[in-house]
């Protein structure tokens, strides 16, 4: 497209003043929009996106979506090709946590200085976002990916496989309001009794939530996975380290655009994937592959969790007491649940645990901005009296 908007400006200055040299302008125009349109479509724009690209006044060339990041250094791709790319200083100054950096995923807008240069002056308001609790004691969150449709959410039969954790995947997907794929790897390990017997345990503590089984090594299910891609829609592998989430992708893709490592015998893994990064599909798809998560910290997502725990929000509605703890409270409807073996004691533990999580990061937020805002007085009356004394 580089030399077609290069004919353009020639033919602007020669022959835009003929009758033909108008038309042929006019065709090469129309070609070079239809090209940008093919490009931008089929990284995932859309309606959606056309409506706030006119309200935020930019125009398609200079329109981008991020595809991997390297220290504030991003990769973005554009209808003209990839770039690398840094933010403006307005809008590092402007930003009041790591959450308002671009991410991968991010719709954002350019200024060019260079053929395979530029610089992201905003950031389009994003679609959907999925983010952890960050790691460590801070109470801030970490942005996986941004402007998701689906999360594949990927764990190995063999040593990987645990409901708490899948469970906790969930919850964040439901919190970015995605539509979450609970897909079982490596089932080429196990027999289909016990492939059998981990799929009924997942469909017990999920809902509503698909659930494809497949094999990198014989191909097994990879056709029902590739039927579930749809054109323009962005899907986002999440998962541990070393459960098959980049094989997965390697063979959506059918080349090894992602580097793997082998798994020891003793199934102890290394990452094999170190960034994020954005890739197209063949057919249409758009994947985002994240690096293993060790730790799924939750964030305030009560509303997720109530979908999540389904059953529990649901039983709970029924308890005597509106605000039961279900602990030892009577009339509780989720502890004769418990009791009565129709729900898992274990689910019930879990759901606990990450409420309280949810809770303790909530309330660790609200002391922060307490304290801001109260360092934020006290700044105030010292520049005021600073000025007093100046007059």
């Amino acid at each position: 497209m580089p030399q077609i908007k290069k004919i353009l400006s020639v033919s602007k200055l020669d022959v835009a003043t003929t009758k033909a040299g108008a038309e042929i302008h006019a065709i090469l125009s129309s070609i070079a929009q239809i090209m940008e349109n093919t490009v931008l479509e089929r990284l995932g724009f859309d309606e959606y996106w056309l409506t706030h690209l006119n309200a935020h006044d930019l125009e398609m060339g200079e329109l981008g979506r991020v595809i991997s990041e390297h220290k504030e250094r991003y990769v973005v791709m554009t209808a003209a090709g990839t770039m690398m790319a840094e933010i403006m200083g307005n809008l590092r100054f402007s930003a009041e946590s790591r959450s308002d950096f671009p991410a991968v995923g991010d719709w954002v807008g350019l200024s060019f200085y260079n053929e395979d240069k530029g610089l992201i002056r905003q950031i389009l308001p994003r679609k959907t976002i999925i983010e952890r609790k960050a790691v460590g004691g801070a109470a801030e969150k970490q942005v996986i990916a941004t402007n998701i449709d689906f999360t594949l959410i990927v764990q190995s039969v063999d040593r990987d496989f645990n409901l708490n954790r899948l469970q906790r995947y969930l919850a964040i997907c439901h919190t970015a309001k995605c539509t979450p794929i609970i897909v079982l790897n490596k089932i080429d390990l196990i027999s289909e009794k016990e492939l059998s017997t981990l799929i009924n345990q997942v469909q017990e503590r999920t809902t509503d939530t698909q659930i494809l089984a497949v094999s990198n090594e014989t191909q097994v299910g990879l056709k029902f996975l590739k039927h579930e891609i749809k054109p323009g829609k962005t899907y986002c592998l999440l998962g541990s380290s070393g459960v098959g989430k980049s094989s997965l992708l390697n063979s959506l893709v059918g080349d090894e655009v992602m580097k793997t490592n082998t798994i020891s015998e003793i199934s102890k893994g290394r990452h094999t994937t170190s960034h994020r990064e954005l890739i197209l599909l063949p057919d249409g798809g758009i994947f985002i592959d994240n690096p293993g998560m060790r730790e799924v910290g939750i964030a305030d997502s009560q509303e997720a969790l109530d979908i999540t725990f389904s059953k529990i929000d649901a039983l709970s509605q029924e308890c005597k007491y509106k605000d039961c703890q279900h602990v030892k409270e009577s009339g509780c409807a989720v502890r004769a649940a418990i009791e009565a073996s129709e729900i898992d004691k274990k689910e019930f533990e879990n759901y606990q645990k990450m409420k309280r999580e949810s809770e303790y990061f909530e309330s660790t937020v609200a002391d922060r901005r307490r304290k801001d805002k109260a360092r934020g007085k006290i700044i105030k009356q010292i520049l005021k009296g600073k000025k007093s004394e100046k007059w």
